[in-house]
């Protein structure tokens, strides 16, 4: 089933947050007089953290929100499970409105549907692995049993068998946060909250982690807000990516899409150095069999075949090959023609037209 399919995981709309105690006023001056962040700052002395951020994030989903220090893509992702009270707007989490709930009903979305994982690992020093992983269980009222059976269930999950009477000191950061994220897969939440949950780490490490992130996200399924200000990371784990500056999200999409066509300059300067080979795919390059044909003709039935989710390295190697145009075919059908021209161009990367 397609993403068009499904009911969506989450759903933030028109979201708003900003910090001071004129918070409300502030937010009412922007609506009404579409006053800048310097002007709020310098008026009603506020910071705005958010600014009317959007999105729908759907099951199984790894959302990954970039951005630099500062744009507010931690900010955001303390909305869904209401760590902080938006200034305005919804968040809509399995069909609930978050931002109505009570006390005991965001209880329970804490402690039975979103689990969060920092950066910093939070694990308690004087707990062992095992009892580490346990605690959200312990909180929920869960037997000693119950508790240690999920938890070594989690631990498995992470390859961390066989140190859970070991203490946090005694792993290293790698470790520490494979416990973090066995923690908040113990109690079998539906959604993840990653924050920048792998940038304290060595660039080995954090490589490995996020290999593991991803056979774990594939096999489990959850659906996943994983914040970062690194776009190689987005680009690797991300389904789609959500760019924010300055409290305002400027892009979302496919790694493809945000790398073939960024919506402004600041993404595109954030693209410029991203490798495109194994990430731009023929169909996103190809011209429509229809209209090539029109300008061409018929294409020859011993033009080399192509799949649509082939990249350019792929469709290179191809074109070596063959010294002619590729037809792109989707489920056995011809859909598209890539002609050297098109190769060029998708290598080059998105220039815009002069004159």
């Amino acid at each position: 089933m397609s993403k068009l399919e499904k009911e969506p995981a989450i759903i933030v709309n028109d979201v708003w947050k900003i910090f001071g105690e004129q918070s409300e006023q502030a937010y009412k001056a922007i609506k009404k007089h579409k006053y800048t962040k310097a002007e709020i700052l310098s008026e009603y002395e506020c910071v705005v953290g958010v600014a009317g951020a959007s999105f729908e994030i759907y099951e199984g989903e790894i959302f990954c929100i970039m951005g630099l220090s500062g744009s507010g893509k931690s900010t955001l992702v303390r909305h869904i499970n209401r760590l902080l009270e938006p200034t305005a707007g919804e968040i809509i989490v399995g069909g609930e409105q978050v931002t109505e709930l009570n006390q005991d009903e965001l209880r329970h979305l804490r402690n039975q549907q979103v689990a969060m994982v920092f950066q910093n690992f939070g694990l308690m020093p004087h707990r062992t692995v095992v009892d580490n992983v346990a605690m959200p269980l312990e909180i929920r009222g869960a037997s000693k049993k119950q508790r240690w059976e999920e938890a070594m269930q989690a631990l498995a999950l992470v390859n961390l068998n066989g140190w859970e009477h070991k203490y946090a000191h005694e792993l290293s950061g790698g470790m520490q946060q494979r416990v973090g994220l066995a923690r908040a897969l113990a109690t079998n939440p539906s959604i993840l909250l990653m924050d920048e949950p792998f940038s304290a780490l060595d660039p080995l490490i954090r490589r490995q982690l996020q290999d593991q992130f991803m056979d774990l996200s594939a096999k489990l399924k959850k659906t996943t807000i994983f914040i970062t200000h690194d776009l190689d990371e987005a680009i690797r784990i991300g389904n789609r990516i959500a760019i924010m500056k300055d409290g305002q999200i400027v892009q979302i999409g496919t790694p493809e899409e945000i790398v073939i066509n960024p919506a402004d300059e600041y993404v595109a300067n954030f693209v410029a150095g991203i490798s495109k080979l194994n990430l731009v795919k023929a169909h996103s390059i190809m011209q429509p069999l229809a209209v090539y044909q029109h300008d061409h003709g018929p294409v020859s039935h011993t033009a080399k075949r192509v799949d649509a989710e082939d990249d350019l390295n792929q469709l290179i190697d191809r074109s070596i090959e063959c010294n002619d145009v590729l037809v792109v075919t989707e489920n056995g059908t011809d859909v598209g023609v890539i002609q050297t021209i098109d190769l060029m161009r998708a290598i080059q990367g998105n220039r815009k037209e002069e004159g």
